[in-house]
């Protein structure tokens, strides 16, 4: 049986785009990954709030969904700017291929690091408006 090649680039990009649900986690360690399940938890974890507080205000409903999909934007960048010879001996150790990556994956990192600080910054500015002004600010 041949043993797969992980690819960066691709890798990056799931944690980017759907990091809060932890499919890099998946795609990177399999099915056995307990930081991917907890990623996963997030979605159950907002339909508990959800059905157990339905007055909240949508943010805090969506909060466990929100923080994991902030770590999820860490964690691409993290993916990211690892060496290629770093990630080739942590997630392609038999694989018999090097990574090579390319552009694609930089602009993915720059998008990662606009679209993550922009929501972490989203997220504070919603929770102190919540938390000090009772939401008096939307």
């Amino acid at each position: 049986m041949p043993i797969s090649h992980k690819n960066k680039t691709f890798a990056t990009l799931l944690a980017f785009l759907l990091g809060g649900v932890g499919l890099h986690r998946f795609y990177l360690r399999g099915m056995r990954d307990p930081w991917g399940w907890l990623h996963a938890a997030s979605l159950l974890a907002s339909l508990l709030v959800f059905l157990a507080w339905p007055q909240a205000d949508w943010f805090f409903q969506l909060l466990p969904l929100i923080l994991s999909m902030l770590v999820g934007f860490l964690e691409a960048l993290v993916l990211g700017l690892m060496s290629d010879e770093k990630w080739d001996a942590r997630f392609n150790p038999d694989s018999g291929k090097q990574s090579d990556s390319r552009w694609p994956l930089a602009l993915i990192l720059v998008l990662t690091l606009m679209v993550g600080a922009g929501c972490m910054i989203a997220t504070l500015a919603r929770l102190f408006d919540l938390l000090y002004t009772g939401g008096a600010y939307g």
